[in-house]
Protein backbone atom coordinates (compact mmCIF):
# COMPACT_ATOMS: atom_id res chain seq x y z
CA UNK A 1 0.00 0.00 0.00
CA UNK A 2 1.33 3.44 -0.96
CA UNK A 3 2.17 5.68 1.99
CA UNK A 4 -0.23 8.66 1.89
CA UNK A 5 1.14 12.03 0.86
CA UNK A 6 -1.10 15.05 1.38
CA UNK A 7 -0.60 18.77 1.03
CA UNK A 8 -2.01 22.00 2.38
CA UNK A 9 -1.68 24.62 -0.34
CA UNK A 10 -2.75 28.12 0.73
CA UNK A 11 -2.43 31.25 -1.38
CA UNK A 12 -0.51 34.04 0.41
CA UNK A 13 -3.01 36.72 -0.58
CA UNK A 14 -4.47 37.30 2.89
CA UNK A 15 -4.69 36.00 6.44
CA UNK A 16 -5.14 32.36 7.46
CA UNK A 17 -8.92 31.94 7.40
CA UNK A 18 -10.48 29.47 9.83
CA UNK A 19 -11.71 27.50 6.81
CA UNK A 20 -8.16 27.16 5.54
CA UNK A 21 -6.96 26.25 9.01
CA UNK A 22 -9.61 23.50 9.20
CA UNK A 23 -8.43 22.14 5.81
CA UNK A 24 -4.81 22.19 7.03
CA UNK A 25 -5.85 20.39 10.22
CA UNK A 26 -7.70 17.65 8.33
CA UNK A 27 -4.67 17.06 6.10
CA UNK A 28 -2.36 16.99 9.12
CA UNK A 29 -4.60 14.64 11.10
CA UNK A 30 -4.95 12.29 8.13
CA UNK A 31 -1.17 12.23 7.60
CA UNK A 32 -0.48 11.56 11.27
CA UNK A 33 -3.21 8.92 11.54
CA UNK A 34 -2.00 7.03 8.47
CA UNK A 35 1.74 7.43 8.99
CA UNK A 36 1.88 9.60 5.89
CA UNK A 37 3.62 12.81 4.85
CA UNK A 38 2.16 16.30 5.24
CA UNK A 39 3.49 18.82 2.72
CA UNK A 40 3.11 22.60 2.84
CA UNK A 41 2.99 24.29 -0.56
CA UNK A 42 2.52 28.04 -0.89
CA UNK A 43 0.59 28.76 -4.10
CA UNK A 44 2.03 32.18 -4.84
CA UNK A 45 1.34 32.40 -8.57
CA UNK A 46 -0.87 35.49 -8.11
CA UNK A 47 2.04 37.89 -8.37
CA UNK A 48 0.06 41.05 -7.65
CA UNK A 49 -1.61 39.88 -4.43
CA UNK A 50 0.89 37.39 -2.99
CA UNK A 51 3.18 38.89 -0.35
CA UNK A 52 5.89 37.69 2.01
CA UNK A 53 3.92 39.24 4.89
CA UNK A 54 0.88 37.08 4.13
CA UNK A 55 3.11 34.01 3.88
CA UNK A 56 4.50 34.75 7.34
CA UNK A 57 0.99 35.20 8.77
CA UNK A 58 -0.01 31.79 7.37
CA UNK A 59 3.11 30.04 8.69
CA UNK A 60 2.74 31.70 12.10
CA UNK A 61 -0.93 30.70 12.27
CA UNK A 62 -0.17 27.06 11.46
CA UNK A 63 2.66 27.00 14.00
CA UNK A 64 0.41 28.49 16.68
CA UNK A 65 -2.19 25.79 15.99
CA UNK A 66 0.49 23.11 16.29
CA UNK A 67 0.07 22.01 12.67
CA UNK A 68 3.51 20.95 11.46
CA UNK A 69 4.67 19.89 8.02
CA UNK A 70 7.13 17.22 6.97
CA UNK A 71 8.18 18.85 3.69
CA UNK A 72 8.23 22.45 2.56
CA UNK A 73 7.23 25.09 2.52
CA UNK A 74 7.53 24.82 -1.25
CA UNK A 75 6.64 27.85 -3.35
CA UNK A 76 4.63 27.21 -6.48
CA UNK A 77 6.07 30.21 -8.28
CA UNK A 78 9.47 28.48 -8.33
CA UNK A 79 8.09 25.78 -10.64
CA UNK A 80 6.91 28.07 -13.44
CA UNK A 81 9.32 26.53 -15.96
CA UNK A 82 7.95 23.04 -15.26
CA UNK A 83 4.37 24.27 -15.58
CA UNK A 84 5.19 25.81 -18.95
CA UNK A 85 6.97 22.66 -20.14
CA UNK A 86 3.96 20.55 -19.14
CA UNK A 87 1.62 22.83 -21.10
CA UNK A 88 3.85 22.62 -24.15
CA UNK A 89 4.02 18.84 -23.77
CA UNK A 90 0.23 18.67 -24.00
CA UNK A 91 0.35 21.04 -26.95
CA UNK A 92 2.84 18.83 -28.80
CA UNK A 93 0.71 15.74 -28.09
CA UNK A 94 -2.38 17.33 -29.61
CA UNK A 95 -4.13 17.46 -26.24
CA UNK A 96 -4.08 21.24 -26.13
CA UNK A 97 -4.08 24.08 -28.66
CA UNK A 98 -3.12 27.71 -28.97
CA UNK A 99 -5.86 30.31 -28.62
CA UNK A 100 -5.32 33.75 -30.13
CA UNK A 101 -8.69 35.22 -29.12
CA UNK A 102 -8.42 38.59 -27.42
CA UNK A 103 -10.24 39.47 -24.23
CA UNK A 104 -12.64 41.62 -26.27
CA UNK A 105 -13.46 38.73 -28.59
CA UNK A 106 -14.10 36.39 -25.68
CA UNK A 107 -16.29 38.98 -23.95
CA UNK A 108 -18.32 39.30 -27.15
CA UNK A 109 -18.79 35.51 -27.25
CA UNK A 110 -19.96 35.51 -23.63
CA UNK A 111 -22.41 38.34 -24.27
CA UNK A 112 -23.84 36.49 -27.25
CA UNK A 113 -24.22 33.32 -25.17
CA UNK A 114 -25.95 35.26 -22.39
CA UNK A 115 -28.32 36.90 -24.87
CA UNK A 116 -29.33 33.52 -26.24
CA UNK A 117 -29.90 32.12 -22.76
CA UNK A 118 -27.13 29.55 -23.13
CA UNK A 119 -24.10 29.12 -20.90
CA UNK A 120 -20.81 30.22 -22.42
CA UNK A 121 -18.62 27.51 -23.89
CA UNK A 122 -15.65 28.45 -26.03
CA UNK A 123 -16.49 27.73 -29.68
CA UNK A 124 -13.04 26.29 -30.51
CA UNK A 125 -12.48 28.66 -33.40
CA UNK A 126 -8.73 28.63 -32.73
CA UNK A 127 -8.69 24.84 -32.55
CA UNK A 128 -9.91 24.82 -36.13
CA UNK A 129 -7.05 27.02 -37.38
CA UNK A 130 -4.72 25.35 -39.86
CA UNK A 131 -1.24 24.48 -38.59
CA UNK A 132 0.37 26.93 -41.02
CA UNK A 133 -1.87 29.74 -39.74
CA UNK A 134 -0.96 28.94 -36.14
CA UNK A 135 2.75 28.87 -37.01
CA UNK A 136 2.47 32.19 -38.83
CA UNK A 137 0.77 33.90 -35.89
CA UNK A 138 3.32 32.52 -33.44
CA UNK A 139 6.15 33.66 -35.72
CA UNK A 140 4.60 37.12 -35.90
CA UNK A 141 4.53 37.33 -32.11
CA UNK A 142 0.75 37.32 -31.78
CA UNK A 143 -0.11 36.77 -28.10
CA UNK A 144 -1.75 33.43 -27.35
CA UNK A 145 -2.89 31.28 -24.49
CA UNK A 146 -2.91 27.48 -24.43
CA UNK A 147 -6.26 25.74 -24.00
CA UNK A 148 -6.76 22.13 -22.95
CA UNK A 149 -8.79 20.09 -25.45
CA UNK A 150 -11.53 18.50 -23.37
CA UNK A 151 -13.26 15.33 -24.55
CA UNK A 152 -17.06 15.04 -24.43
CA UNK A 153 -16.94 11.87 -22.34
CA UNK A 154 -18.10 11.60 -18.74
CA UNK A 155 -15.60 12.48 -16.02
CA UNK A 156 -16.42 10.82 -12.71
CA UNK A 157 -14.72 9.97 -9.44
CA UNK A 158 -15.59 8.42 -6.09
CA UNK A 159 -15.17 11.27 -3.65
CA UNK A 160 -14.11 10.14 -0.17
CA UNK A 161 -16.75 12.45 1.32
CA UNK A 162 -19.54 12.81 -1.25
CA UNK A 163 -19.43 9.46 -3.02
CA UNK A 164 -19.72 9.29 -6.81
CA UNK A 165 -19.63 12.66 -8.57
CA UNK A 166 -19.78 13.00 -12.34
CA UNK A 167 -19.59 15.71 -14.99
CA UNK A 168 -20.14 15.49 -18.73
CA UNK A 169 -17.17 16.73 -20.71
CA UNK A 170 -19.48 18.26 -23.31
CA UNK A 171 -20.86 20.59 -20.63
CA UNK A 172 -17.41 21.90 -19.75
CA UNK A 173 -15.18 24.40 -21.49
CA UNK A 174 -11.80 23.99 -23.18
CA UNK A 175 -10.14 25.76 -20.29
CA UNK A 176 -6.98 27.86 -20.50
CA UNK A 177 -3.96 26.21 -18.87
CA UNK A 178 -1.24 28.73 -19.80
CA UNK A 179 -1.61 32.50 -19.99
CA UNK A 180 -0.16 34.61 -22.76
CA UNK A 181 2.67 35.62 -20.38
CA UNK A 182 3.57 31.89 -20.12
CA UNK A 183 2.39 31.51 -16.50
CA UNK A 184 0.20 28.57 -15.59
CA UNK A 185 -3.46 28.79 -14.67
CA UNK A 186 -4.44 27.24 -11.31
CA UNK A 187 -5.65 23.87 -12.59
CA UNK A 188 -2.48 23.11 -14.54
CA UNK A 189 -0.13 24.34 -11.80
CA UNK A 190 -1.90 22.25 -9.14
CA UNK A 191 -1.90 19.04 -11.18
CA UNK A 192 1.71 19.53 -12.29
CA UNK A 193 2.84 20.07 -8.69
CA UNK A 194 0.73 17.27 -7.23
CA UNK A 195 2.17 14.82 -9.76
CA UNK A 196 5.71 16.02 -9.09
CA UNK A 197 5.24 15.76 -5.31
CA UNK A 198 3.54 12.37 -5.45
CA UNK A 199 0.33 13.52 -3.78
CA UNK A 200 -1.97 10.56 -3.11
CA UNK A 201 -4.90 12.31 -1.39
CA UNK A 202 -6.28 15.79 -2.04
CA UNK A 203 -8.27 16.99 0.98
CA UNK A 204 -9.77 20.42 0.34
CA UNK A 205 -12.96 22.50 0.49
CA UNK A 206 -15.98 21.46 -1.54
CA UNK A 207 -15.85 24.78 -3.40
CA UNK A 208 -13.16 23.00 -5.47
CA UNK A 209 -15.52 20.29 -6.75
CA UNK A 210 -16.02 22.22 -10.00
CA UNK A 211 -12.24 22.21 -10.58
CA UNK A 212 -11.92 18.47 -10.08
CA UNK A 213 -13.17 17.20 -13.49
CA UNK A 214 -10.69 19.51 -15.22
CA UNK A 215 -7.88 18.27 -13.03
CA UNK A 216 -8.82 14.63 -13.56
CA UNK A 217 -8.76 15.24 -17.32
CA UNK A 218 -5.26 16.69 -16.97
CA UNK A 219 -4.06 13.71 -14.92
CA UNK A 220 -5.28 11.38 -17.64
CA UNK A 221 -3.69 13.48 -20.37
CA UNK A 222 -0.34 13.27 -18.55
CA UNK A 223 -0.78 9.51 -18.15
CA UNK A 224 -1.30 9.44 -14.38
CA UNK A 225 -4.07 8.12 -12.18
CA UNK A 226 -5.76 10.89 -10.18
CA UNK A 227 -5.33 10.98 -6.40
CA UNK A 228 -8.15 10.29 -3.96
CA UNK A 229 -10.26 13.43 -3.65
CA UNK A 230 -11.98 14.33 -0.39
CA UNK A 231 -14.00 17.54 -0.55
CA UNK A 232 -14.81 18.78 2.94
CA UNK A 233 -17.98 20.78 3.66
CA UNK A 234 -18.14 24.55 3.64
CA UNK A 235 -18.13 26.50 6.91
CA UNK A 236 -21.18 28.74 7.34
CA UNK A 237 -21.96 31.61 9.65
CA UNK A 238 -24.82 31.51 12.14
CA UNK A 239 -27.18 32.87 9.46
CA UNK A 240 -26.52 29.93 7.15
CA UNK A 241 -24.42 31.96 4.72
CA UNK A 242 -20.77 31.40 3.85
CA UNK A 243 -18.56 32.47 6.74
CA UNK A 244 -17.14 35.95 6.16
CA UNK A 245 -15.96 39.00 8.09
CA UNK A 246 -19.54 40.16 8.58
CA UNK A 247 -19.96 37.24 11.00
CA UNK A 248 -17.08 38.52 13.15
CA UNK A 249 -13.53 37.24 13.41
CA UNK A 250 -12.56 34.79 10.67
CA UNK A 251 -8.76 34.95 10.92
CA UNK A 252 -6.90 32.46 13.09
CA UNK A 253 -4.78 35.34 14.41
CA UNK A 254 -7.89 37.10 15.74
CA UNK A 255 -8.70 34.15 17.97
CA UNK A 256 -5.11 33.97 19.13
CA UNK A 257 -5.38 37.63 20.19
CA UNK A 258 -8.64 36.94 22.03
CA UNK A 259 -6.97 34.31 24.17
CA UNK A 260 -8.26 31.13 22.57
CA UNK A 261 -5.92 28.23 23.31
CA UNK A 262 -4.35 26.41 20.32
CA UNK A 263 -5.52 23.05 21.69
CA UNK A 264 -9.09 24.34 22.02
CA UNK A 265 -9.05 25.79 18.50
CA UNK A 266 -7.70 22.49 17.12
CA UNK A 267 -10.37 20.53 18.96
CA UNK A 268 -13.10 22.90 17.75
CA UNK A 269 -11.97 22.95 14.11
CA UNK A 270 -11.65 19.16 14.04
CA UNK A 271 -15.34 18.89 14.87
CA UNK A 272 -16.30 21.35 12.13
CA UNK A 273 -17.53 18.83 9.59
CA UNK A 274 -16.00 15.68 11.13
CA UNK A 275 -17.23 13.35 13.83
CA UNK A 276 -15.62 10.32 15.45
CA UNK A 277 -19.05 9.03 16.44
CA UNK A 278 -20.75 9.44 19.79
CA UNK A 279 -21.28 12.74 21.58
CA UNK A 280 -17.83 13.33 23.03
CA UNK A 281 -16.47 16.81 22.31
CA UNK A 282 -13.29 17.41 24.31
CA UNK A 283 -10.42 15.41 22.82
CA UNK A 284 -6.67 15.56 23.20
CA UNK A 285 -4.36 15.79 20.20
CA UNK A 286 -3.36 12.09 20.38
CA UNK A 287 -7.03 11.15 20.52
CA UNK A 288 -7.84 13.27 17.46
CA UNK A 289 -4.97 11.67 15.54
CA UNK A 290 -6.07 8.17 16.55
CA UNK A 291 -9.74 8.70 15.68
CA UNK A 292 -9.51 10.78 12.50
CA UNK A 293 -10.60 9.14 9.23
CA UNK A 294 -11.91 10.50 5.95
CA UNK A 295 -15.02 8.38 6.47
CA UNK A 296 -15.88 10.52 9.48
CA UNK A 297 -16.08 13.72 7.40
CA UNK A 298 -19.68 14.80 6.91
CA UNK A 299 -21.30 16.09 3.73
CA UNK A 300 -23.40 18.72 5.46
CA UNK A 301 -21.97 22.23 5.81
CA UNK A 302 -20.65 23.08 9.27
CA UNK A 303 -21.78 26.15 11.23
CA UNK A 304 -19.11 28.21 12.98
CA UNK A 305 -20.52 28.67 16.48
CA UNK A 306 -18.43 31.21 18.38
CA UNK A 307 -20.31 30.47 21.59
CA UNK A 308 -19.39 26.81 21.27
CA UNK A 309 -15.74 27.71 20.63
CA UNK A 310 -15.64 29.89 23.74
CA UNK A 311 -17.32 27.17 25.81
CA UNK A 312 -14.75 24.65 24.60
CA UNK A 313 -11.92 27.07 25.32
CA UNK A 314 -13.35 27.54 28.80
CA UNK A 315 -13.06 23.80 29.41
CA UNK A 316 -9.35 23.95 28.57
CA UNK A 317 -8.87 27.17 30.54
CA UNK A 318 -10.49 25.97 33.75
CA UNK A 319 -8.35 22.82 33.73
CA UNK A 320 -5.10 24.84 33.78
CA UNK A 321 -3.45 26.01 37.02
CA UNK A 322 -3.30 29.76 37.55
CA UNK A 323 0.50 29.61 37.27
CA UNK A 324 0.21 28.73 33.57
CA UNK A 325 -2.17 31.64 32.97
CA UNK A 326 -0.14 34.33 34.72
CA UNK A 327 1.95 35.48 31.76
CA UNK A 328 -0.83 35.64 29.14
CA UNK A 329 -3.10 37.42 31.64
CA UNK A 330 -0.36 39.94 32.47
CA UNK A 331 0.12 40.60 28.74
CA UNK A 332 -3.59 41.34 28.35
CA UNK A 333 -3.57 43.55 31.45
CA UNK A 334 -0.61 45.49 30.07
CA UNK A 335 -2.62 46.18 26.92
CA UNK A 336 -5.34 47.59 29.17
CA UNK A 337 -2.81 49.85 30.86
CA UNK A 338 -2.73 47.84 34.09
CA UNK A 339 0.72 46.91 35.39
CA UNK A 340 -0.18 45.57 38.82
CA UNK A 341 2.74 43.82 40.52
CA UNK A 342 0.71 41.89 43.12
CA UNK A 343 0.29 38.13 43.06
CA UNK A 344 -2.46 37.60 40.51
CA UNK A 345 -2.81 33.85 41.02
CA UNK A 346 -5.64 34.11 43.60
CA UNK A 347 -7.52 36.53 41.36
CA UNK A 348 -7.10 34.27 38.34
CA UNK A 349 -8.25 31.26 40.33
CA UNK A 350 -11.35 33.14 41.45
CA UNK A 351 -12.52 33.99 37.92
CA UNK A 352 -11.24 31.31 35.55
CA UNK A 353 -14.11 28.87 36.11
CA UNK A 354 -16.55 31.48 34.77
CA UNK A 355 -14.28 32.71 31.99
CA UNK A 356 -14.10 31.55 28.39
CA UNK A 357 -10.90 33.20 27.14
CA UNK A 358 -7.68 34.69 28.48
CA UNK A 359 -9.09 38.10 27.52
CA UNK A 360 -12.15 37.45 29.66
CA UNK A 361 -9.96 36.35 32.57
CA UNK A 362 -7.93 39.55 32.23
CA UNK A 363 -11.07 41.69 32.07
CA UNK A 364 -12.43 40.11 35.25
CA UNK A 365 -9.09 40.47 37.01
CA UNK A 366 -8.96 44.11 35.89
CA UNK A 367 -12.37 44.76 37.47
CA UNK A 368 -11.10 43.39 40.77
CA UNK A 369 -7.93 45.50 40.60
CA UNK A 370 -9.32 48.79 39.31
CA UNK A 371 -12.51 50.27 40.83
CA UNK A 372 -13.02 52.50 37.78
CA UNK A 373 -13.87 49.35 35.81
CA UNK A 374 -16.65 48.18 38.14
CA UNK A 375 -19.53 50.38 36.95
CA UNK A 376 -22.78 48.38 36.89
CA UNK A 377 -23.63 46.61 33.66
CA UNK A 378 -27.21 46.34 32.36
CA UNK A 379 -28.15 43.56 34.79
CA UNK A 380 -26.45 45.38 37.65
CA UNK A 381 -28.42 48.55 36.92
CA UNK A 382 -31.62 46.51 36.69
CA UNK A 383 -30.96 45.10 40.17
CA UNK A 384 -30.41 48.61 41.56
CA UNK A 385 -33.76 49.72 40.13
CA UNK A 386 -35.56 46.61 41.35
CA UNK A 387 -34.28 46.86 44.94
CA UNK A 388 -34.65 50.62 45.14
CA UNK A 389 -33.61 52.13 48.48
CA UNK A 390 -32.99 48.64 49.84
CA UNK A 391 -29.95 48.32 47.57
CA UNK A 392 -27.99 51.16 49.18
CA UNK A 393 -29.47 50.43 52.59
CA UNK A 394 -28.39 46.79 52.59
CA UNK A 395 -25.02 47.79 51.17
CA UNK A 396 -24.54 50.24 54.06
CA UNK A 397 -25.42 47.55 56.57
CA UNK A 398 -22.95 45.16 54.96
CA UNK A 399 -20.21 47.77 54.94
CA UNK A 400 -20.70 48.49 58.64
CA UNK A 401 -20.60 44.79 59.52
CA UNK A 402 -17.53 44.12 57.42
CA UNK A 403 -15.65 47.06 58.95
CA UNK A 404 -15.58 45.11 62.18
CA UNK A 405 -13.33 42.49 60.64
CA UNK A 406 -9.62 43.07 60.97
CA UNK A 407 -7.10 42.19 58.24
CA UNK A 408 -6.31 38.85 59.85
CA UNK A 409 -9.99 37.90 59.82
CA UNK A 410 -10.54 38.82 56.17
CA UNK A 411 -10.92 35.33 54.78
CA UNK A 412 -13.71 33.56 52.93
CA UNK A 413 -14.94 31.59 55.94
CA UNK A 414 -15.11 34.52 58.36
CA UNK A 415 -16.65 36.78 55.71
CA UNK A 416 -19.46 34.30 55.04
CA UNK A 417 -20.19 33.97 58.77
CA UNK A 418 -20.38 37.74 59.14
CA UNK A 419 -22.73 38.25 56.20
CA UNK A 420 -25.01 35.38 57.22
CA UNK A 421 -25.26 36.79 60.74
CA UNK A 422 -26.05 40.22 59.29
CA UNK A 423 -28.86 38.85 57.14
CA UNK A 424 -30.37 36.82 60.00
CA UNK A 425 -30.25 39.67 62.51
CA UNK A 426 -31.99 42.03 60.06
CA UNK A 427 -34.52 39.54 58.71
CA UNK A 428 -33.03 39.66 55.20
CA UNK A 429 -32.50 37.00 52.59
CA UNK A 430 -28.81 36.28 52.17
CA UNK A 431 -29.03 37.14 48.45
CA UNK A 432 -30.35 40.62 49.28
CA UNK A 433 -27.08 41.25 51.11
CA UNK A 434 -24.75 39.45 48.72
CA UNK A 435 -25.98 40.85 45.40
CA UNK A 436 -25.48 44.55 46.24
CA UNK A 437 -21.92 43.71 47.36
CA UNK A 438 -21.32 41.78 44.13
CA UNK A 439 -22.51 44.71 42.00
CA UNK A 440 -20.50 47.22 44.06
CA UNK A 441 -17.30 45.20 43.59
CA UNK A 442 -17.69 44.00 39.99
CA UNK A 443 -20.58 45.86 38.36
CA UNK A 444 -22.09 42.47 37.57
CA UNK A 445 -24.71 40.21 39.12
CA UNK A 446 -22.55 37.15 38.37
CA UNK A 447 -19.21 36.31 39.97
CA UNK A 448 -17.52 33.83 42.25
CA UNK A 449 -19.17 33.47 45.71
CA UNK A 450 -19.26 36.91 47.32
CA UNK A 451 -17.22 35.88 50.35
CA UNK A 452 -14.46 34.64 48.00
CA UNK A 453 -14.78 37.81 45.93
CA UNK A 454 -14.31 39.99 49.01
CA UNK A 455 -11.23 37.99 49.98
CA UNK A 456 -9.46 38.36 46.62
CA UNK A 457 -10.35 42.04 46.20
CA UNK A 458 -8.97 42.71 49.68
CA UNK A 459 -10.26 44.45 52.80
CA UNK A 460 -9.46 48.07 52.04
CA UNK A 461 -10.43 47.94 48.37
CA UNK A 462 -13.69 46.13 49.17
CA UNK A 463 -14.73 48.56 51.91
CA UNK A 464 -13.86 51.56 49.76
CA UNK A 465 -15.97 50.29 46.86
CA UNK A 466 -18.89 49.40 49.12
CA UNK A 467 -18.71 52.81 50.80
CA UNK A 468 -18.50 54.71 47.52
CA UNK A 469 -21.36 52.79 45.90
CA UNK A 470 -23.61 53.16 48.97
CA UNK A 471 -22.82 56.89 49.19
CA UNK A 472 -23.49 57.44 45.49
CA UNK A 473 -26.82 55.65 45.73
CA UNK A 474 -27.95 57.42 48.89
CA UNK A 475 -26.72 55.30 51.81
CA UNK A 476 -23.23 55.79 53.06
CA UNK A 477 -20.75 54.22 55.41
CA UNK A 478 -17.20 55.24 56.00
CA UNK A 479 -14.39 52.83 55.25
CA UNK A 480 -11.96 51.95 57.99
Amino acid sequence: MTTPRVRFAPSPTGYLHVGGARTALFNWLFARHSGGTHILRIEDTDRERSTAEHTKVILDGLSWLGISWDEGPYFQGEYASRHRADAERLLAAGKAYRCFCTREELDAQRSQADASGMGFRYDRRCYRLAAVEVAARVSAGTPSTIRFLLDDEEIAWNDAVHGRISFQGRDLDDFVILRSDHTAIYNLAVVSDDIDMGITHVIRGDDHISNTPKQIALYRAFGYNPPVFAHVPMILGSDGKKLSKRHGATAVGDYQEQGIFPAAMRNFLALMGWSPGGDREIMTEPELVRLFTLEGIQKKAAVFDTTKLEWMNGQYLSALPASELLQPVRRQLARMGIGDSRDLAPLIDSVKARSRTILHVAEQVAVRLDPSRSSPDAKGEALVRKMGAAFSGNLSLAGAALEGLQAGEWNAGRLLETLRALAESNGLKLGDVMQPIRVALTGSTVSEPVNELLEVVGRDNSLNRISETARRLGGGVSAA
